[in-house]
């Protein structure tokens, strides 16, 4: 069984997965991996740090000749960052958290593929509205930062199926194995992008991330505003973050208003993990139970789309 969706065929690719725009570790390295095996590698270009961007995107560029793409922040990314990124010859752009409004004319004048994430209904109707060649419906299983208030993967995929008619949606949010991805392809999504589950492979960049991931529990995870308030972080109030355990969230939970205020935590937060005191922060689904070795990228590709052939085969067997 190939696994063929409107997604493979829009980017030629052979497997209906792509890798989550992370910031801090998807690098072009992992992006490259993931697009030579057959997926949809996207580099995490997260505010548009242009030394960053670029450095990461030369090297995507040399490893592979199959499509890949970039991600940016809509509440960070400044067009001329896109603009650049877009100089380099990304098949796709996605957009994320935030008005994806004032990067469309800039990506479809460069000929890539606007992907759009979503974390609520509103969010649904302004990709709609902007034209959206891709959507990604972000569920609150998600590592990472996602809606404060949103809906968990497997209810919100189907509403918003229903809702955009034929655009392609990819599903994210606590798919970390084949039985993910076949379980969002059986509710009619085109594919799955996957975080965490590329963040603990060889070429992601924050090796402490991808070994902390391979050794903890989905019980380990946390969705708070804390780690952001203690960094100081510009994230907009409407997104939290996912991650895995931290000694931050047993000390200040409940406490956010008063941790905001207090600049001497925040100093000795900095000072702390500085000098390893402190561990740095995880971002991590869920689905961490489900990641127990470190393999590299392609190979994780390739894996991850035979366990979904075989669990849709003994969904479905044959006559």
């Amino acid at each position: 069984m190939a696994l063929r969706t409107e997604f493979t065929e829009l980017f030629g690719i052979t497997h209906p997965i792509a890798c989550a725009p992370m910031g801090g570790a998807a690098g072009g390295a992992l992006a490259a991996a993931v697009s030579e095996g057959g997926g949809l590698g996207l580099v995490g270009g997260g505010s548009g740090d242009p030394e960053w961007v670029e450095r990461e995107l030369a090297i995507v560029r040399e490893r592979t000749k199959k499509p890949w793409g970039i991600g940016f922040l809509a509440w960070g990314a400044k067009v001329d960052a896109v603009r650049r990124a877009l100089e380099f010859g990304p098949h796709a752009v996605l957009i994320s958290f935030g008005d994806p409004r004032p990067y469309v004319e800039v990506i479809r004048a460069a000929g890539a593929r606007l992907i759009v994430q979503v974390t609520d209904m509103a969010e649904v109707d302004r990709a709609v509205e902007v034209g959206a060649d891709v959507i990604v419906v972000q569920g609150t299983e998600s590592g990472g930062h996602g809606a404060r208030q949103g809906r968990s993967t497997l209810a919100f995929v189907p509403a918003v199926i229903d809702r955009v008619g034929p655009t392609p949606v990819l599903a994210a949010g606590g798919i970390a194995d084949g039985r993910g991805l076949a379980a969002v392809l059986a509710l009619g999504a085109s594919g799955a992008l996957l975080g965490t589950r590329f963040q603990a492979s060889l070429e992601a960049l924050d090796s402490f991330a991808a070994k902390s991931i391979v050794e903890s529990g989905g019980e380990n995870t946390e969705r708070s505003a804390l780690l952001d308030i203690v960094r100081d972080s510009a994230w907009p109030a409407e997104y939290t973050a996912r991650t895995l355990s931290h000694p931050i969230l047993d000390r200040w939970r409940g406490r956010d208003d008063e941790l905001a205020r207090d600049t001497e935590a925040k100093r000795a937060y900095a000072q702390a993990v500085a000098t390893g005191e402190l561990p740095a922060t995880v971002w991590a689904s869920e689905a961490v139970d489900l990641i127990g070795t470190l393999e590299p990228a392609a190979d994780l590709v390739a894996a991850l789309a035979a366990e979904a052939e075989a669990a849709l085969r003994r969904a479905v067997p044959a006559d």
